[in-house]
């Protein structure tokens, strides 16, 4: 596997775009980033039947999520934490508690979460060195997982990690072992099972609610402690691990107007977020500047969680 190195630019200084060359194991994104098309045990990215250490592991996660994700657990969940009542402190504060926390659901990853935050920021930052609200979703996106952590809840690992679905309505064949889903209550509920559930046409995502996770917490997050991002950040913060949408476009007769153009950005940032997982170390003390920077310009100091 190739080992690439993510030059960083400055502060202020729009990065120039860099030739780099391509070989069969690669291809490349949006200005240049190189992109290996496969993770870092050797297998292409998102391969559930990979014969991998990880492999059984990431299927008996699933089963357990698609059994117990229903209605009701999300609706109590969200009521729960939605409080935004256990800690006190700020986005930088949260990034460096990451450091203690695996995604046991992630078949390309095993690095602690802070990795995956700064390889994805650095990433986009390098094509769209612009778009800084972009660059800050980058680095945020995932610190919901800090659930796993015992002052949060110590919630388990399917309460927190893994693709995120709809519930109140039918579980799309796309998602991940689907065939779970027959175990899971919702599945026989007339009330949940069909294609609309309890949802309409068009009704807008921000009207249906997501399988519980750290997705969703952190949309909570940051939406009541009144971030400036604009709705494509917060959309992509919610529907980051959304796959059965922006990957198969499943659901998409449940979105509105403003889904439909979040969905670009979405879609963009997806790209960074899953093949940017790598070896790759990020010299922490040297961008930990400019996203403090970002951190200020879009959140208060402290946020309530």
């Amino acid at each position: 596997m190739t080992i690439l190195i993510i030059e960083q630019p400055e502060f202020g200084v729009e990065a120039e775009e860099t030739k780099v060359p391509v070989d069969e194991k690669e291809l490349v994104l949006d200005g240049g980033f190189v992109v290996p098309q496969i993770n870092s045990f050797g297998h292409t990215f998102r391969d559930y039947d990979a014969e991998s250490e990880r492999r059984q592991g990431v299927e008996n996660f699933y089963h357990t999520n698609h059994i117990h994700q229903t209605y009701d657990f999300v609706k109590k969940m969200r009521e729960q934490y939605g409080k935004l009542d256990r800690v006190e402190m700020s986005i930088w504060e949260c990034c460096e508690l990451l450091n203690e926390v695996v995604d046991e659901s992630d078949p390309d990853l095993d690095e602690p979460q802070i990795e995956h935050l700064l390889q994805t920021a650095e990433a986009i930052r390098r094509d769209y060195p612009d778009e800084d609200w972009l660059h800050l979703t980058g680095l945020i996106h995932d610190l919901g997982k800090v659930l796993l952590l015992p002052s949060f809840g110590e919630l388990p690992q399917w309460a927190v990690v893994g693709d995120t679905f709809p519930v109140g309505c039918a579980y799309d064949e796309s998602i991940v072992h689907h065939k779970y889903f027959k175990e899971n209550p919702d599945h026989y509920n007339p009330t949940y099972n069909t294609k609309y559930g309890v949802y309409s046409e068009g009704c807008g995502l921000n009207n249906v609610m997501m399988s519980w996770g750290h997705d969703d917490y952190m949309y909570l997050v940051a939406k009541e402690n009144k971030t400036t991002l604009p709705s494509a950040g917060l959309f992509v913060i919610r529907y980051h691990s959304f796959y059965a949408l922006h990957r198969s476009g499943a659901y998409k007769h449940l979105m509105n107007e403003e889904d439909v153009e979040n969905l670009k950005w979405l879609q963009i940032f997806n790209k960074y977020d899953l093949y940017s997982k790598s070896k790759v170390r990020i010299d922490v003390e040297k961008v930990k500047p400019y996203y403090i920077s970002l951190i200020e310009k879009y959140f208060p100091a402290k946020l309530k969680w």
